[in-house]
C-alpha cells in the first residue's frame, strides 16, 4: 500500500470517529443553546470554557504533542524502542507537573484572567461574576485534556489513530447529559454544565489508558529532564509556544473586541465557528493528524522529495473535500443554523447574527483546511519557528482588518479577518516551504483546485435553488424543512460528485478507486484478473 493510500486509509479513520464526535457536538450545542441562548449565562459559559481551551492549546496540543511527535518518531526509527519510551516518561512526568501547577494558579488568577480577556464586561456586574466563577469551576479540566493530548500524540506516533479521534466523543456525551440531567439541582443551572466538562475530560483519558497499554505504553515517572530527547523537544516546544500564543491572541483579540460589540456577539462567534468545524475536523485536521507521522518518517529516512509528493497529495485531497464545503456552508448558512439550534433561547436574531457570522468565516475554510497539512511538513523538518514568524505577519493582518472592519461590520468583521489573514498566511507558507524544498506538483495542485471550484459552483446553485423553497424565519423543525434542506444537501453532492467526473478530477478517482478496493475487500470480491501485455509490462 502506497503512502497515499495509508495516509488516506487512516484520515478516513479519524474521519469517521472525528464525524460521530462532531454530530454529537453539534447535540450539544444545541442543548446548549436551548438551554441558555446568547442571554449571559450562555455567553458567560462560552468566554469560561475558551480559557482553558487556550492553554490547552498553548501547554499541551499546540505546542509540546507537536514538538514531540517528530522526535519520538525519530527515536523509533534511528534508535531502540527502549530509549523512546524513556524519553515518553520524562515528557509525561514534566507535563503533569506543569499542568498542575497551571491549574492552581488558574483558579486563584481567574478574576483578572476574565477581566483582561472581557473588559466590556464591567457594564455587565451579573456576567463578570458569573464569568469568573465558571471559570473557576472549569480550570481543573486543563489538566485532564492537556495528558489526553499527550497520549493522543504517543498513539499516533505508534500509527494508532482511532482512540484519540473517539475520545472527544466522551466530553460531548457529559456535557449532553449534565444540563438535562442535573441543571434543575443547581441555583446556577450553567455549573451542570461546567461538571459535565470535567467529567468529560476524566473520560476521555482514562479511554485512552488500555489502548497505550496494548501497544506497550505504561507511563511512569522519570525526572531526567536533562535527557537529550527532552531538550530538544523542549528546544522545537519554544517558538512553537509563541506561535500558539499568536493563535491565542487571535482569539483573544476577537473576544476582547466582541465584548465591546452588541450584546451577545462572543455567543454568535462561537456558533459560526463550531459549525465551521465540522467540516474541518471530520477531514482536514483528521488527514493533518496522520500526516505528521507520515512526514516526519519520510524526514527521519532523508527522502525530502516524498515529503513534497505527500504534502501536494494531503492539500489536493484536502481542497477536494473542503472547498464544495465551504460553498455549502455559504449557501445554507441560515438554512443550517435555523434547523438545527434556532428554538427555545435561540431566537430568530440570534439565527440571523450567526448565519451572518458563519458566511464570514466559511470564506477562509480553504485556507484553515490547508494550513491543517501545510503546517505539519514545517513540524516534521523540525522547524517550528517559520511557521511562529508568519504567524504573526497573519496576526498583524488581523488586528489591522478587526480594527478597520468592526466599526462597518460589528462582529462580522473579526471573522472576515480572521479568514482573510488565515490566507495570508497559507500562501506565505507555500513559498516558503517551495524555496526550501523544491517542486511540489504548484501545477497539479492548481489544475486540480479549478476543477474543485468549477465543480463547487455547480453545486452551490443548486443548493441555493432547492433551499428556497422553505421558510427559514419561524422555530422549530417542520416536514417542509427537513425536505428542503435535506434536499438541498444530497442533490448538491450528487452534482458535486457528477461534475468531478465529468471533470475527471485526480482527487475523486483516486478516491473511488480506494472505495471500490475497500468494497471489493469487503465483499471478499475476486479480483479482476490483469490483461496479459499489462503483466508483462508490470514485469
Amino acid at each position: 500500500m502506497s503512502d497515499q493510500e495509508k495516509m488516506v486509509k487512516a484520515a478516513g479513520v479519524v474521519g469517521l470517529a472525528t464525524l460521530l464526535s462532531r454530530i454529537l457536538g453539534v447535540i450539544r450545542d444545541m442543548v446548549i443553546a436551548y438551554y441558555f441562548g446568547a442571554r449571559f449565562a450562555g455567553e458567560a459559559f462560552v468566554v469560561a470554557f475558551r480559557i482553558p481551551n487556550l492553554l490547552r492549546q498553548l501547554v499541551a496540543e499546540g505546542s509540546l504533542t507537536v514538538s514531540f511527535i517528530p522526535v519520538f518518531t525519530e527515536y523509533l526509527t534511528n534508535k531502540s524502542r527502549q530509549e523512546a519510551e524513556k524519553l515518553a516518561h520524562v515528557i509525561f512526568t514534566f507535563l503533569l507537573l506543569s499542568l498542575t501547577g497551571i491549574v492552581i494558579l488558574g483558579v486563584i488568577f481567574s478574576p483578572g484572567i476574565v477581566t483582561l480577556m472581557t473588559p466590556g464586561f464591567k457594564a455587565y456586574p451579573e456576567k463578570m461574576a458569573l464569568t469568573i466563577y465558571l471559570t473557576r469551576l472549569l480550570f481543573p479540566y486543563l489538566f485532564f485534556i492537556g495528558l489526553v493530548a499527550f497520549y493522543m500524540g504517543l498513539l499516533n506516533s505508534l500509527q494508532h489513530f482511532a482512540a484519540p479521534a473517539l475520545a472527544p466523543v466522551f466530553l460531548n456525551i457529559c456535557m449532553i447529559a449534565a444540563p438535562i440531567l442535573l441543571a434543575s439541582c443547581f441555583q446556577e443551572p450553567t455549573t451542570a454544565l461546567a461538571l459535565g466538562v470535567i467529567a468529560g475530560g476524566v473520560a476521555q483519558l482514562l479511554f485512552q489508558v488500555p489502548f497505550l497499554k496494548k501497544k506497550g505504553i505504561r507511563l511512569r515517572l522519570d525526572t531526567d529532564f536533562s535527557h537529550p530527547g527532552a531538550v530538544k523537544i523542549g528546544r522545537l516546544m519554544i517558538p512553537r509556544v509563541f506561535g500558539v500564543a499568536v493563535a491565542q491572541i487571535t482569539v483573544f483579540f476577537n473576544t476582547l473586541l466582541a465584548s465591546y460589540c452588541e450584546a451577545g456577539s462572543n455567543f454568535y462567534l462561537y456558533y459560526a465557528d463550531r459549525l465551521m468545524e465540522l467540516p474541518l475536523g471530520v477531514f482536514a485536521i483528521a488527514m493533518g493528524t496522520v500526516a505528521l507521522p507520515t512526514f516526519s518518517r519520510h524526514v527521519a529516512e532523508a527522502r525530502p522529495q516524498e515529503l513534497m509528493k505527500s504534502l501536494s497529495f494531503a492539500l489536493r485531497t484536502v481542497l477536494f473535500i473542503n472547498l464544495p464545503a465551504m460553498m455549502g456552508l455559504i449557501v445554507l448558512s441560515h438554512p443550517i443554523v435555523n434547523v438545527l439550534f434556532q428554538r427555545g433561547e435561540f431566537d430568530l436574531h440570534t439565527a440571523t447574527a450567526t448565519s451572518q457570522a458563519l458566511i464570514c468565516y466559511a470564506l477562509g475554510l480553504w485556507a484553515f483546511s490547508a494550513l491543517r497539512v501545510v503546517i505539519p511538513a514545517f513540524y516534521a523538518l523540525q522547524d517550528t519557528k517559520t511557521p511562529v514568524q508568519v504567524a504573526f505577519l497573519a496576526l498583524g493582518t488581523h488586528i489591522l482588518l478587526s480594527l478597520l472592519l468592526v466599526s462597518p461590520l460589528s462582529f462580522n468583521g473579526l471573522a472576515l479577518s480572521s479568514s482573510i489573514s488565515s490566507m495570508i498566511n497559507l500562501l506565505t507558507l507555500l513559498v516558503i516551504l517551495r524555496r526550501r524544498l523544491g517542486r511540489m506538483g504548484g501545477r497539479e495542485i492548481l489544475s486540480s483546485t479549478l476543477r474543485i471550484s468549477v465543480a463547487s459552483l455547480g453545486m452551490g446553485g443548486a443548493a441555493y435553488l432547492v433551499s428556497q423553497t422553505a421558510s427559514w424565519s419561524s422555530p422549530g423543525l417542520g416536514p417542509e424543512k427537513i425536505l428542503s434542506l435535506g434536499g438541498a444537501i444530497i442533490l448538491s453532492l450528487a452534482i458535486y460528485l457528477v461534475l468531478s467526473h465529468l471533470l475527471k478530477s485526480p482527487e475523486w478517482g483516486f478516491l473511488a478507486e480506494m472505495g471500490k478496493k475497500a468494497l471489493s475487500q469487503f465483499l471478499h470480491l475476486p479480483k479482476k484478473a490483469e490483461p496479459p501485455h499489462q503483466a508483462k509490462a508490470e514485469k
